[in-house]
């Protein structure tokens, strides 16, 4: 390997060799090739994207001997000094440890003064963010009017802590994440050059671990090779980094699918014992859930959109047809709005068990959300698909999983004759009629209807949910369906929550605890139920 850290030995000297960052490298190229540098600069983005790097590279070239030029030279003596960061005309600045207003005001004398080797003075603000009010106010006054021969460079990760009135002062350039494939063919260039084979799911697993960070995936990179490894392999990243492998997510989803308890519980033990990102596994879980749900909706269409290679993504299109597509959804969202939830838990090895069981059991966990209260919940509709729930374990981690069952449709036609024309019934058609589009009409088991002759009243439970159906494309859907459903010609009206005073927690608790599914629930889990509080119907 390279002498020195991999992020300082492959840290990019030229705006073409920044990795992404496409459009931000050709405006600043532009704009040092002919001179024309703003006064100041606010670089924005998650860390590790090259805003400090680039920060570099546009002080070299306005200030190469050979320039002002489109790229540095990077042998001349100023880029050299730059580079090394010695040099005397380009100073960088930690904003948190200089966020007094005596810091900018010493800066702004220093300024004032002409380079003393340079063309220009640029100052280099990391974390800029972190300076105080009053250093903002001070250092405005500058930004206002700027010195001829001054550029200001502010870095940050939190541009909605900079005033309003320094952003309008800066050109603002916005560092987006890397694309999967931006960092996946970069870390594959850095093991290529540093003479290193490699299995292509070994960089993928470290690329999407970076999440779009360079920083963070060439730190990743270094760990792993950290123990002299002269090939790259999945295995090997997995168990250096704590990352769950696909036989864990298959048995997960078998687990889930036969609504089987001790098998969850047994995955998550493997999860929790071998120490694994946990992190990590929940954005996979997650990633996993909008997989299905974009296999389910197109599927063989959908292979391209999917980072796996194509015998995994295949697999995975096969298990999109053991859940309903609304239940993937609700999973989706559910495990998405979870993750933070786990990770900043007391107890986040429960509160991932909690979430599990949560998955499986959402189509007989969904009424809860319904009695008394007026909350709304998630909207999963039927989860189709599940095949009972068994009394001994799935195998765990690492065994093979038995071949997806495809579910048999969870309603029968409601549009018969002899049926009786009710609001269920309706519900139960409209699911049947948009069955594989099921985000044309989320959440109609959860607002109440009501028959009036030729009308269908809507009652909804939130402000929110009366504003979704009354989007002219849901309504004109729904009128649609009503008029085939009830075969007239049906008047279609869409209400909001009536105003009422929330009922007090003793009232509430016991109207709660009356409940079936309630009792079904605590039953089950061997549960109790603490406390019940009203929710606001927005």
């Amino acid at each position: 390997m390279s002498p020195g850290p991999l992020t300082h030995t492959y840290r990019p000297q030229t705006f073409s060799t920044v990795v992404g960052q496409k459009q931000v490298r050709t405006i600043l190229s532009r704009a040092a090739a002919e001179n024309q540098v703003a006064p100041a600069y606010l670089f924005s983005g998650t860390r590790g994207v090259g805003k400090t790097t680039v920060a570099r590279i546009l002080a070299k070239a306005i200030n190469c001997e050979q320039g002002p030029a489109s790229e540095p030279c990077n042998q001349c003596r100023h880029c050299r000094e730059i580079t090394q960061g010695t040099g005397v005309d380009v100073v960088e600045i930690d904003g948190a440890s200089h966020t007094g207003v005596d810091h900018v005001r010493k800066l702004k004398e220093d300024v004032g003064y002409a380079p003393l080797s340079c063309r220009y003075k640029v100052i280099i603000i990391d974390e800029a963010h972190m300076l105080s009010k009053a250093a903002f106010n001070a250092l405005l006054k500058t930004l206002e009017e700027p010195p001829p021969q001054a550029i200001f460079i502010m870095a940050t990760t939190e541009p909605h802590r900079f005033p309003a009135t320094i952003i309008s002062r800066c050109q603002h350039h916005i560092f987006q994440r890397l694309r999967q494939e931006e960092l996946t063919d970069h870390l594959r260039r850095v093991l290529e050059n540093e003479a290193i084979e490699m299995d292509a799911e070994a960089v993928r697993l470290i690329a999407r671990k970076g999440a779009g960070s360079v920083r963070d995936a060439m730190s990743l990179l270094a760990q792993v090779l950290a123990l002299g490894q002269r090939r790259l392999e999945s295995a090997h990243v997995r168990e250096v980094l704590g990352l769950a492998g696909q036989e864990t997510l298959l048995s997960l989803f078998e687990a889930l699918r036969d609504q089987d308890c001790i098998a969850i519980n047994t995955v998550l033990r493997s999860v929790l014992d071998q120490g694994l990102d946990l992190a990590f596994f929940l954005r996979e879980l997650t990633a996993t859930w909008r997989n299905l749900f974009l296999l389910k909706q197109s599927g063989e269409g959908a292979l391209s959109l999917l980072d796996l290679p194509q015998e995994e993504a295949r697999e995975w299109l096969q298990w999109a047809e053991a859940f309903s597509a609304s239940h993937i959804h609700a999973c989706w969202q559910m495990t998405l709005e979870g993750q933070r939830r786990v990770l900043t838990s007391v107890e986040p090895a429960l509160a991932l068990e909690l979430l599990l069981l949560n998955l499986a059991f959402m189509q007989d966990l969904v009424p809860l959300g319904q009695p008394g209260s007026g909350s709304s919940g998630p909207a999963p509709g039927s989860a189709g698909g599940t095949s009972g729930r068994r009394a001994s374990g799935a195998a765990p981690a690492g065994s093979q999983t038995a071949a997806p069952q495809k579910p048999q449709s969870p309603v029968q036609s409601a549009a018969e004759s002899s049926e009786e024309k009710t609001w269920e019934g309706f519900v139960r058609y409209c699911q049947q009629a948009v069955e594989g589009e099921a985000a044309k009409l989320p959440g109609l088991n959860h607002v109440q209807g009501e028959i009036d002759g030729g009308c269908l009243r809507i009652q909804c439970q939130s402000r929110v949910q009366a504003e979704r159906f009354a989007v002219t494309e849901k309504k004109n859907l729904l009128h649609d369906l009503a008029c085939q459903y009830f075969e007239t010609d049906m008047e279609l009206e869409v209400h909001q929550p009536k105003e009422s005073a929330p009922p007090d927690r003793n009232t509430l608790k016991k109207e709660v605890l009356e409940h079936p599914a309630i009792q079904e629930a605590l039953s089950a889990f061997q549960a109790q139920l603490v406390e019940v509080r009203p929710k606001s119907g927005r």
